[in-house]
């Protein structure tokens, strides 16, 4: 009798919501959850693609392009275990696989197999340009909410950003006065 009884009990806990103690409305959850698992999405994928591009950099600036997009990565990927279990947090739901963040994600993939080194960066400080947008969305959806910390988190999150995409387009300047 006890195999029934463990067996049953196994069953029902799989069967029961992930419940997490928050004084937010479900709907705070919800709308929150929903743009940081969206924004969670984009991280990761932005962190692949910055790694590809540090394992397939070449050309005359090779070193110092490669430790940039290093250093960039290990920021993108610190922000993925904070952002999932913020959303843990509020009582949402995180990304489950890969497969998953293929489905959400609003970062475009590069799977060529040859791009120009300034190519590289142009791409990556678009994609951080539109993260830092995405970011402000979320605080926005969070002020709705008023859920400070998570918008603290972003505040945190929109600096790194940007910090990244000034990084990005400072690196691939010209060195003349137009700079493009």
């Amino acid at each position: 009798m006890a195999k029934k009884t463990n067996r049953a009990e196994l069953a029902q806990r799989r069967a029961s919501p992930l419940v997490t103690p928050t004084d937010l409305k479900p709907a705070a959850t919800r709308d929150i959850g929903g743009g940081m698992n969206a924004i969670l999405a984009d991280v990761f994928a932005m962190y692949l693609k910055t790694k590809n591009f540090h394992w397939h950099m070449s050309g005359p600036h090779f070193r110092d392009y490669h430790l940039l997009l290093d250093e960039q990565a290990d920021q993108l990927y610190a922000m993925t275990d904070p952002i999932a279990e913020r959303i843990r947090k509020i009582g949402g739901n995180t990304l489950r696989s890969i497969g998953h963040i293929a489905r959400m994600q609003r970062v475009a993939d590069n799977d060529a197999d040859y791009v120009q080194p300034l190519d590289m960066l142009a791409e990556l400080r678009e994609d951080n340009k539109a993260l830092a947008a995405r970011l402000r969305e979320v605080h926005a959806v969070c002020d709705e909410h008023n859920d400070i910390a998570t918008a603290s988190l972003i505040e945190v999150w929109i600096d790194e950003t940007e910090r990244r995409t000034w990084f990005l387009f400072e690196a691939s300047r010209r060195g003349d006065a137009t700079g493009h």
